[in-house]
């Protein structure tokens, strides 16, 4: 999906500080998580984002629910962008960043939430460009290192939510109820209601359940957002 510029409706700063080049099915992840968790489906007291990027999902999270969130960042240009949009939001006391390897993330309290957009197109041909590398292929956090980090970090009856091409997360989902994560909500995208569905947010618990699935079209057959995503983004989007 395409980029596009995206500005939260609460902050109350100048447009330079809070406009941010964001993709369209992040933010979907965003709200979609945050939506779920402000239903109050499970009770948090510690979140965590790993691969924060420059903070998308922590900053959505945060508007709707006032629980800390620690935003774990590998890149030093990403986590340095991260950082400032903290600051520069009216949630800045309870946001922080990390800048390390969340494989070598050890001590603190176990978190009761993870959220992660992690990289894509695990097996796919890469394109020679390194930083683009590093963003959408599986290079520094293979999806086994990714189970094992939120296995290790997340406390028990915690639960995940994850972003993920539609055919990658099904292999993702096999992977992790091989050690033990069962599927309770999937949110299935489509571009639009002419195309087939292209990403997958699912959220993850240990405990096992009935898996409630969804679907959503960005456009209609006019090529405007459907009252559905409307619904979704409009918390966030200035636009809408």
């Amino acid at each position: 999906m395409g980029n596009t510029y995206f500005r939260f409706k609460q902050f109350n700063i100048d447009q330079e500080h809070c406009a941010m080049k964001v993709c369209t099915d992040a933010c979907i992840q965003g709200a979609f998580t945050a939506q779920y968790l402000a239903s109050g489906a499970i009770t948090v007291s510690a979140i965590l984002d790993i691969g924060a990027g420059t903070g998308l999902l922590s900053l959505m999270i945060a508007q709707q629910i006032a629980v800390p969130v620690t935003a774990v960042e590998l890149d030093p240009a990403a986590a340095k962008q991260a950082a400032a949009n903290f600051q520069a939001s009216p949630w800045a006391e309870r946001l922080q960043l990390t800048e390390q390897d969340v494989r070598k993330m050890t001590g603190g309290v176990p978190f009761d939430f993870i959220v992660t957009n992690p990289p894509f197109y695990e097996a796919a041909l890469k394109s020679g460009h390194a930083q683009k590398d590093q963003a959408m292929h599986a290079t520094n956090l293979a999806y086994d290192e990714l189970l094992a980090a939120i296995d290790q970090q997340l406390a028990p009856g915690g639960e995940c939510s994850v972003l993920l091409p539609y055919v990658q997360f099904e292999v993702f989902r096999e992977m992790a109820e091989a050690k033990g994560y069962h599927l309770r909500k999937a949110l299935q995208v489509k571009q639009s209601v002419k195309h087939g569905y292209f990403r997958t947010v699912g959220i993850f618990s240990k405990t096992a359940g009935e898996t409630v699935v969804s679907d959503l079209s960005i456009y209609d057959e006019h090529h405007h957002y459907t009252p559905d995503f409307e619904a979704l983004l409009r918390p966030y989007y200035l636009k809408l």
